[in-house]
């Protein structure tokens, strides 16, 4: 399966057999061109994937020893993401199909994270398993009972855990890309120095909601005590709210179902942090915990042929007639 990702800033194309086995995955970011505006210009991102995608997809062909002509299907992330980025993986990915009269899989993104589990495995997570999928667009536990059937337990109100923080990031002045800069200054700091709050829903919803966290976080630095703190301290310590709030989910989920197994998965399942709590809590709960490697945890096209390989027929789409969707709905 010949995948193709192209929802946001990276531009990603990879080969993947039998929808595990990795036999190439090239990616390219656009972190020079956005870096001076402190976050992703759509505009900026979209003409960038114009610009790489055909050589993107000629590398992973090269560095799979693959041709064309030995592709069982292309799989192209549909949605969600942004409109002009997801328009250019879906032109190309549908004019391939067409002219090499292979198969197209239009794929969900965050469903392309929850296989990201499933790369370079023996084993992959056993069914059904529960998905903590944290990134800067999304946050949400997800019930999957099925390769294509899954439920959405619980979703972010406000800001999503990776978008918590990249504001907080650049609250304490760091570099563009924020979260991966604060993951690291955190390891310097004292994660109970600052007490920051943790969003508790009301009754038994497992909702989850960053935005007051990330306020009280700006609150602190605007006051005088926050103006000498270290900024090491304060990092840990926001580090430590947000990964209680999403610890605490995952436990109140195991708590109410069964499922055989946890994944951790997503943008922010890179966080060296976040990583250590889910392992401690699978060995201590007794849980079969999955977190792919860092380079599957950020967007990547093999997650994306890994979906397909496994939903097939369900997410087979018209060459002729498939068209992006920037809101595309979880739900197959």
């Amino acid at each position: 399966m010949l995948g193709i990702e192209t929802s946001c800033d990276d531009t990603a194309a990879a080969i993947v057999r039998d929808g595990r086995s990795v036999l190439s995955s090239v990616a390219t970011n656009q972190d020079a061109f956005h870096a001076k505006y402190g976050g992703i210009v759509p505009e900026i991102a979209s003409r960038r994937h114009v610009a790489l995608l055909s050589a993107v997809v000629e590398d992973a062909l090269e560095r799979a020893g693959a041709a064309y002509a030995v592709i069982d299907g292309i799989a192209v992330t549909r949605g969600p993401g942004l409109i002009g980025s997801l328009v250019v993986g879906v032109a190309a990915a549908k004019a391939m199909a067409f002219a090499l009269r292979k198969p197209l899989y239009a794929v969900n993104h965050l469903h392309g994270h929850v296989f990201a589990a499933f790369l370079d495995r023996a084993e992959p997570p056993p069914f059904p398993f529960l998905v903590l999928l944290v990134s800067g667009g999304h946050s949400q536990l997800v019930a999957v009972e099925s390769a294509t059937t899954m439920r959405i337990l619980g979703r972010t109100h406000d800001d999503a855990a990776g978008e918590a923080y990249d504001k907080t990031a650049r609250l304490l002045g760091l570099p563009y890309p924020g979260g991966p800069e604060l993951d690291r200054l955190a390891q310097r700091g004292d994660p109970r120095a600052h007490e920051f709050p943790r969003h508790r829903p009301a009754g038994e919803s497992l909702d989850l909601s960053f935005s007051g966290l990330k306020t009280s976080v700006r609150y602190f630095l605007e006051s005088e005590a926050g103006r000498d703190a270290s900024a090491p301290d304060v990092a840990a310590s926001f580090q430590a709210a947000v990964i209680d709030v999403l610890m605490a989910r995952v436990e109140a989920a195991f708590e109410r179902d069964r499922y055989n197994a946890a994944v951790l998965s997503g943008g922010v399942a890179a966080n060296s942090a976040l990583q250590a709590a889910f392992r401690a809590w699978g060995e201590h709960s007794g849980v079969q915990v999955f977190v792919p490697p860092p380079k599957y945890c950020t967007d990547n096209a093999a997650m994306i042929a890994a979906a397909a390989g496994h939903q097939g027929d369900a997410v087979l789409a018209d060459p002729l007639t498939l068209t992006a969707d920037p809101n595309l709905p979880f739900e197959l």
